[in-house]
């Protein structure tokens, strides 16, 4: 099994493509790819740009990963409750090219951030909209309090029942 795991940030030291990468560890037998949203930073989407320069090669390339996989771990990062415009400029330029963005690809879609919310205002706006757009999201999980709640030397989540629910819901799902 292909699986293909992002975080939605552009952040160097993105906690979502942590929490992403972590997931995408618990799969048996697995073949992971993690990406990285800075390999795909391309100009602010806008009808402009596109007549200019037509579908955007990164999109693309973006679109192809996507494709070659057989489960997608995303990761949603929040800024002022909704997708981080890395995310956001990504994912308009790849719906241009083509709309099933996530290519009916079963999908476990997370969030984390700081605060004791866990992103859950962007999960809920990735678990309404996502689907119009080819996610078959099959399971969710919000982390909350990254800091308090994941070891960034063991790269994984260090609260215990967190963890256990993280893996209760790979293995139930998929």
């Amino acid at each position: 099994m292909k699986i293909v795991a992002f975080g939605g940030s552009n952040s160097k030291q993105s906690i979502n493509k942590r929490l992403a990468a972590y997931a995408a560890s618990l799969f048996q037998n697995a073949e992971v790819e993690v990406l990285d949203l800075n390999d795909f930073a391309m100009p602010l989407f806008s009808v402009d740009h596109e007549k200019e320069i037509g579908q955007h090669e990164l999109a693309q390339a973006f679109l192809n990963k996507l494709k070659a996989a057989d489960l997608l771990v995303v990761s949603m990062a929040e800024n002022n409750g909704n997708y981080s415009v890395a995310f956001k400029n990504v994912f308009d330029w790849s719906s241009r090219i083509e709309k099933d963005v996530f290519q009916h690809k079963p999908m476990l879609l997370m969030a984390t951030s700081p605060g004791g919310r866990g992103g859950s205002s962007v999960l809920g706006i990735a678990q309404n909209l996502f689907p119009r757009y080819g996610a078959e999201i099959k399971a969710s999980f919000s982390l909350p309090a990254f800091g308090s709640n994941f070891d960034l030397q063991e790269n994984k989540i260090s609260n215990v029942e967190l963890d256990n629910e993280l893996k209760n819901i790979i293995k139930s799902s998929f």
